[in-house]
Parts: structure tokens; sequence; C-alpha cells
């Protein structure tokens, strides 16, 4: 089955393709699977002659930049609180030098204005985007950013079966590949941040609770005006594994914590236990 490209974006007419804070992730394909939906891909992107002065792709890589610049900082800042930080926080910290790296490789590699002379694609998410943006695109959403040579050659040579590529735009794909790539790391960057911060609020109601921090009463807080202060707190996973990680085998005085966190769940139809899981898939 040949998925619609819009799909990819998780909506079937974004006002913009950056309007989307998920992952640029697809159905994982086969090198069989891939070439095929490259050919059904060429078939369905219309090209216009329309062309303009826009500087929504230069914006949106510097928004980038600064994004993953603040993702950075806010690592460092929790480790130098000694704050625990994810497995992939700690990636993003220890490879961020590569990451700058790249970006300066997509400033200095793009020439000022160079995108307006590619082909724009006439309609779709990506509409009056270059036409190699939608073809990095769809190439890194269906292999889960691995990049293989092998790979984009055989998706390439199939696509332009249907349609051929201009050269100017085959001398494009390597830098349009690499803002595909930085564009998806911002995406799980603000994923890592929200995450810390959902943790970070966990923390706080479980200091409360067990007393732990400086100045604060050794024997906690009361239970009950804690969880009214948590009530307007929203129940994503990191926050709930945070929480349950703190609370689990602690004193009895904490056990109606535990109760509420666990009736919140079943409100969603869910469990402690499963959203640990889940949780955990997500961080590997």
């Amino acid at each position: 089955m040949n998925l619609p490209f819009a799909w990819i974006f998780g909506r079937s007419d974004p006002a913009s393709p950056w309007d989307n804070p998920e992952p640029i992730r697809a159905e994982l394909f086969s090198a069989e699977r891939l070439e095929e939906h490259a050919r059904s891909l060429a078939q369905a992107q219309g090209i216009t002659s329309l062309r303009r002065r826009d500087g929504r792709l230069a914006a949106r890589i510097a928004d980038n930049e600064a994004a993953l610049l603040a993702a950075h900082r806010a690592i460092e800042a929790s480790i130098a609180a000694q704050r625990a930080i994810t497995p992939a926080a700690e990636w993003l910290l220890d490879n961020y030098h590569l990451v700058e790296a790249r970006i300066a490789e997509i400033r200095s590699d793009l020439p000022p204005g160079y995108y307006r002379q590619l082909p724009k694609l006439a309609d779709g998410p990506l509409a009056l985007y270059p036409r190699v943006l939608g073809v990095a695109w769809a190439f890194v959403a269906h292999t889960d950013s691995r990049f293989d040579a092998e790979l984009l050659c055989r998706f390439l040579r199939a696509y332009q079966e249907v349609q051929p590529l201009t050269i100017g735009e085959l001398w494009a794909l390597p830098i349009t590949l690499r803002i595909v790539l930085v564009e998806n790391l911002r995406r799980l960057a603000d994923k890592i941040e929200r995450s810390r911060a959902s943790r970070q609020a966990a923390d706080n109601i479980a200091d409360r609770l067990l007393g732990a921090g400086v100045g604060r009463d050794p024997d906690g807080e009361p239970v009950d005006q804690v969880l009214a202060d948590a009530a307007h707190m929203p129940m994503v996973e990191a926050f709930v594994v945070q929480l349950a990680h703190r609370l689990r085998d602690q004193h009895a005085r904490i056990e109606p914590a535990l109760v509420w966190l666990d009736e919140r769940l079943a409100a969603r139809k869910t469990t402690t236990e499963a959203v640990v899981r889940e949780e955990h898939s997500k961080q590997g």
C-alpha cells in the first residue's frame, strides 16, 4: 500500500510542515518497499513554475539551531544541579559538537537564494518548498533517520524512473538531507526538554511529600495538600515514571499518593506499569 505523503506529517493539511512537533518518522521500509514508495512519490509530486523570495526554510534552520543550543544548555544545567538525565539527553550532550558542525555545513554550503532556483512542489504539506526537500523528507521518514548511501541511491534511481531530478536538485540533496536530519533532531530535543521539565515537576512533588531538600520539613507536607496542588499537572509519561520511581517503597504515609496516581491513570484506561514500559521504549 502506498501511503500518501501528507501522512508523514501527521495531519492531512498542515498550515506549515513545521507545525507538527512529532519526529519525522513513518513506517520503516525495506529496500524494495522504499523503491516502490519512491516511484509512487514521483508520480504524486507535481511541480509548479511559481518562483518567489521565501525565507521560511532559512528561518526554520536558524530556529532549529537556537532550539538545539537551548536544549544543550538545559541539559548542562540539569547536570550542574545534580539531576539525573536520560540516555537521549546524554547522547545530545556528548554529540552536540557534531550537530554544530552539521549546521555550520548547511550554512556554508547553501548559497543565499539557491533554493529559489530549484523546482517547487505544487501542493501538499510542502507546497512551494523545493521538491528535493520532499524527497529527502520521505527518505528520512521511512529509514528512521538511518543514513545508508547505497539505500539512498536505490531510492533516487527508483524515483527517477518516473520523474528525473535536475542536476541542481542532486547537488542540493546532501545539504537537504542534513536540513531534514537536523529538523528531526530538533523535534527529538524538544521532546527531551519536555520530558526533563516533566520529571522535574515530579521531583518537586516527591520532594514535598518526602520532605527532601534544604529547608523542608523532614516529615514532608500533608499529602492531601500536595496532591491538590498536583491535580492540574498533565499525566505525561515522564512525570508518571519519575513520580512512581520516587514514591515506591516509601513510608506508608505516602501510600495515598500512589493510589491517587493509579486512579488518575485508570481514568485514562492505563496503568503505571504500562506507562513505565512505554516511556522506557520511547527512551530507547
